[in-house]
């Protein structure tokens, strides 16, 4: 596609392209322009270059690209007209960022089941880190949907994770009170400061073994990280975390092992999964 500026003199570069492919958002078109695929004058440019009269944009972009997305199988666990309860696997992520290479995710994955809602995001009620496994509920209507976000915004629901921590954390049974903000000098981290939101989470220890902790964590609030950024805080950050400086492992050593929560049906339910066999391959090697 080939375009030439006439009335968007001045327009950022990122804000021009995204005016012409409305099927991505911002960031995918910013991913474009750094990425060469969108070119001022046959030059790349910065995201933020001020377009002038006469500049011919050139994107190059198979906006068919969006229609193949990787089908994949997730294991369900609970299922009725209203919501399924899904066990998602490490590394597959809980809806799009708007990326413009299309993944499998959560999002994708139901959106088959849906009956009212359409986006990226229809039908997700919480999210699990991609690096995170274990109990994920979805909504299959916006009635449902609204449901039980609303359960979780009001802290009716009840979450229980298994992590692996190196070392011994005392006292072994605690509750972290700390609030947790961006990180400005890394925005894809957050950190425990004085300006962040509230965020607590309880933690007890349930076995030690060859120089490593394993813990269960039941968070009250759900603060992105919330759990990754207390244990960092705490100078125990999680096994496999290689963004807040956990010891390496083959994978990020947390778990959702448990929900309960009020379904839209009324009937309040605890969903459970197995602890994946990773762990105990840690805590017995």
């Amino acid at each position: 596609m080939r375009f030439v500026v006439s009335d968007e003199a001045s327009q950022r570069l990122d804000a021009f392209a995204h005016s012409k492919i409305l099927t991505l958002s911002r960031s995918s078109v910013q991913k474009l322009i750094e990425q060469g695929n969108i070119l001022v004058n046959g030059n790349q440019e910065k995201t933020g270059y001020k377009l002038k009269v006469g500049d011919k944009v050139t994107i190059d972009f198979d906006e068919q690209e969006l229609q193949t997305v990787p089908k994949v199988d997730l294991p369900v666990i609970y299922e009725d007209d209203d919501c399924i309860v899904l066990d998602k696997p490490v590394g597959v992520l809980t809806h799009s960022k708007g990326a413009f290479n299309p993944e499998a995710t959560v999002a994708s994955f139901i959106t088959d089941r849906l009956t009212d809602m359409s986006g990226e995001r229809a039908g997700i009620v919480h999210r699990l880190d991609r690096a995170t496994s274990g109990v994920i509920i979805c909504a299959k209507n916006w009635s449902a949907q609204t449901w039980l976000q609303k359960q979780f915004a009001q802290r009716k629901t009840k979450k229980i994770y298994i992590a692996i921590i190196a070392g011994n954390i005392e006292p072994k049974e605690a509750i972290i009170n700390m609030p947790i903000e961006r990180d400005p000098k890394s925005p894809k981290q957050f950190r425990v400061g004085g300006d962040g939101k509230s965020a607590e989470t309880s933690y007890r220890v349930i076995q030690e073994r060859n120089g490593y902790t394993m813990l269960e964590l039941k968070p009250r609030t759900g603060r992105t990280h919330q759990l990754r950024v207390h244990l960092k805080q705490l100078k125990h950050p999680i096994v496999g975390d290689e963004l807040y400086g956990g010891v390496p492992a083959q994978r990020l050593m947390l778990h959702a092992l448990r929900l309960e929560l009020t379904l839209p049906s009324k009937e309040r339910k605890i969903f459970e999964t197995e602890i994946p066999a990773a762990f105990n391959d840690i805590m017995e090697s």
